[in-house]
């Protein structure tokens, strides 16, 4: 599926650079746009990416209930867009990434994991007010046609590449769901945003306190990133490209206070939003396996697994992935399932078939089967260095092992590491099920007494547990709780 669809967009590309390009006129400015899709087109190609929108963010979250709510809040603030006839999904994604984005044609994304951070409806208002800002003035659309999708598509998330190895998914919107569509879209979507607040009757300065929090929480992860010596996992767009105190964002908010409506006159439903996100995950939810630690575990597949001490370790919707501390070894772990009456040794060897592998061996784990052998010469970001591929069947799915290290010759450098790590695979026990259960929100009452200090103690976050609760409750960095608030806990 994956090769047809990047190739229908090339293909879109070219007719576009053959000159089948239109004025349309922008909804939101009046004036006339050089743009390469019609309405129509926008919406069917919105529509066709959706499944791989869903696939690389997780899929959508499981609880039909928060579904609804999102997409009563966000239905409310598209009515009063420039484009109220088009149709809008709004959708969120069982991911802990803190995103939100648009694929144009009224397809509207929010993570899970952004809105453990958002404190009221107004909030999550503003976000979706935003993507919608982004909708009615085109802008995906604008920039598929300055770029003419060159260079879009092309987010690989793999370590190993050739045969045997296991591919990363395209990305349709490119660096827009990364970087944002630049400055001045940015920018309009944020007053468009704002102006959306003032028609439903919310105050546009909600724009600027999601951004407040946002940036908080962009400061800390990328000093936490820091320390952890790690890429920082930040939000793309307005939020990413200035702080609240940002002039020519207060410029706009303000603008939109003074324009008809009714800002300011509906209550923002801190409350209510609180309710709604309550067992909101915090991390990854169950249907991705959990991470306690360095030892995985999944309770829908009923397995763990547990990673070297020290090392990086990521769950993310393809893969998991762990990374030496000094990132000079790599060892991933995905699912397959295999064909019929296949056993491990010959499932390895096909995956393998077009590598140099060398002699492999049957292994049992933990009471299961599985096989092992080195690829001697195998194509990773480290070079061309050797492999250890290993396989288990559990529960007729194929669970495949495969780590490299940097400079190695015959094995991996980290080999040892890598079988030990293999051999901990084993299905959960009856007690151990509990353990699969990810952390989430609780909402508790507090009183006078109370510090966020008090309520960090029995929170089951092990690394800067104070700091999240402050995060989460937007009174980063050293604010504390008013008496009678409704604040967010983990548990």
């Amino acid at each position: 599926m994956l090769p047809h669809c990047l190739a229908r967009i090339a293909l879109f590309a070219v007719v576009c650079v053959l000159g089948l390009s239109a004025c349309a006129t922008n909804p939101v400015s009046g004036r006339p746009d050089l743009v390469f899709s019609s309405e129509e087109s926008e919406v069917k190609k919105s529509r066709q990416v959706h499944p791989l929108m869903l696939q690389q963010f997780g899929g959508p979250y499981d609880d039909l209930r928060l579904q609804q709510y999102v997409n009563e809040v966000g239905q409310r603030v598209a009515k009063v867009g420039q484009r109220p006839e088009l149709q809008y999904f709004f959708t969120v994604l069982d991911s802990e990434e803190i995103n939100a984005f648009t694929t144009g044609g009224g397809y509207v994304y929010i993570t899970r994991g952004i809105m453990n951070y958002l404190n009221s409806e107004a909030e999550l208002a503003a976000v979706l007010g935003h993507e919608i800002g982004h909708i009615t003035a085109r802008h995906p659309v604008k920039q598929q046609t300055q770029s003419t999708l060159s260079g879009i598509g092309a987010a690989a998330i793999g370590i190993f590449t050739g045969s045997g190895d296991i591919a990363g998914l395209a990305d349709y919107a490119g660096a827009a769901l990364i970087r944002g569509y630049g400055r001045d879209n940015e920018l309009e979507a944020d007053r468009l945003g704002a102006e959306y607040l003032q028609s439903v009757g919310l105050s546009p300065d909600h724009m600027i306190d999601v951004v407040r929090l946002l940036k908080n929480q962009e400061m800390f992860e990328v000093a936490r990133a820091r320390e952890e010596n790690r890429e920082p996992r930040i939000y793309h767009g307005v939020f990413a490209t200035h702080p609240d105190n940002d002039q020519r964002l207060r410029e706009v908010v303000e603008a939109a206070g003074k324009l008809k409506g009714e800002g300011d006159k509906v209550d923002p439903g801190r409350e209510r939003y609180l309710r709604a996100i309550e067992g909101l995950p915090v991390g990854t939810s169950r249907a991705q396996g959990v991470l306690k630690g360095n030892r995985f575990y999944h309770g829908n597949f009923g397995f763990t697994v547990a990673f070297p001490s020290g090392w990086n370790v990521e769950n993310q919707p393809n893969r998991l992935l762990a990374v030496a501390p000094k990132k000079d070894s790599v060892l991933q772990m995905q699912t397959q399932a295999p064909p019929p009456n296949m056993g491990p040794k010959e499932f390895l060897s096909r995956l393998l078939a077009r590598s140099n592998a060398g002699q492999g061996e049957a292994i049992e784990v933990n009471g299961l089967q599985g096989y092992t052998a080195v690829v001697r010469s195998a194509n990773t970001d480290f070079g061309v260095v050797p492999a250890r591929y290993a396989v288990i069947y559990y529960n007729n799915l194929a669970y495949v092992f495969a780590g490299a290290s940097r400079g190695s010759s015959g094995v991996p450098s980290a080999d040892a590491l890598f079988m030990s790590t293999v051999k901990t695979f084993r299905r959960l026990k009856d007690n151990e099920f509990a353990l699969a259960e990810p952390y989430k929100i609780r909402t508790v009452r507090v009183n006078q007494n109370v510090r966020i200090e008090d309520l960090a103690k029995s929170s089951p976050v092990k690394k800067y547990p104070v700091e999240q609760l402050r995060l989460l409750n937007d009174l980063y960095p050293d604010k504390q709780p008013q008496p009678g608030q409704l604040l967010k806990i983990v548990q």
